[in-house]
């Protein structure tokens, strides 16, 4: 549950506290990430002491490497990264796409081969969602499709397509319980599609909403757009998460233009 505390008159910067079943997160907020359920050189007491409220992981790496059953036997993610505090996990969706040569998407789901063993796997969006419910992570990201800049209308259209798509089926096998479901908003750097998939993706009511597509190798000025246009279409008593922001300067573009949570491997 996100509560909205204050609104900057001046800009559309705000405070806020989402609740999660492991603690609240006072946002904005930046979310270190563990992409292999720990963030490289840097012990989990070193994390709290630094005041990290919550960390991102991946589906997609941590179900290849050490995969669900060790997961699972040592007692879910948190307990595995010696973490209780609210844990975030991207699908992996983003790494998939990026294996160019080592999967095939298609309107079901993508199959790729694994960059670790060479091993086939299949990802669909219902997959994706009984992956992280195993995890166990507080706050998870339904598969998606990133398309790469820059592309021509029609990829980012079919992307958008197949992301909403797949939102909705992510959202019909997802259980509440104690962990929320987001959803990301596609359609690369063009506005008709990003308005478009935001719109769509509102009506279907998700726990908060991603803008992903973003800091994927364009100009700032297209960051920042992007990120005002879809802000300011999202439902303001639900948090804003753009995707792989993390530099300083990018954050403060973000925070000014309404966004509330950020990640970055940078």
């Amino acid at each position: 549950m996100f509560t909205l505390i204050h609104k900057d008159r001046h800009s559309g910067a705000r405070l806020g506290k989402l609740t999660t079943g492991h603690g609240e997160i006072e946002t904005p907020v930046f979310m270190p990430v563990g992409t292999h359920a720990t963030v490289k050189g840097v012990f989990p007491k070193d994390l709290l002491e630094s005041g990290a409220q919550i960390m991102l992981s991946n589906a997609y790496h941590v179900f290849l490497r050490p995969g669900l059953k060790v997961i699972e036997k040592s007692g879910g993610l948190h307990k595995f990264m010696s973490w209780d505090k609210p844990i975030l996990t991207d699908s992996g969706g983003y790494q998939v796409f990026s294996l160019a040569l080592l999967r095939k998407v298609n309107d079901h789901g993508v199959i790729f081969q694994s960059h670790i063993d060479g091993k086939s796997h299949t990802f669909t969006p219902e997959i994706v969602v009984e992956i992280q419910e195993a995890l166990g992570s507080d706050i998870m990201m339904p598969l998606d499709e990133c398309a790469h800049y820059p592309c021509t209308r029609d990829h980012a259209e079919v992307a958008m397509k197949r992301t909403l798509d797949w939102a909705s089926r992510s959202k019909k096998v997802f259980k509440k319980k104690h962990q929320s479901l987001f959803c990301i908003v596609q359609g690369a750097t063009y506005e008709d599609l990003r308005e478009d998939c935001a719109k769509e993706l509102v009506d279907m009511d998700f726990d908060g909403y991603a803008i992903g597509g973003v800091s994927v190798g364009e100009p700032s000025n297209l960051i920042y757009n992007t990120l005002e246009l879809v802000s300011g279409l999202l439902p303001e008593q639900k948090p804003r998460y753009a995707m792989g922001i993390g530099y300083p300067q990018d954050i403060i573009e973000a925070v000014e233009r309404g966004v509330d949570m950020f990640d970055c491997v940078v």
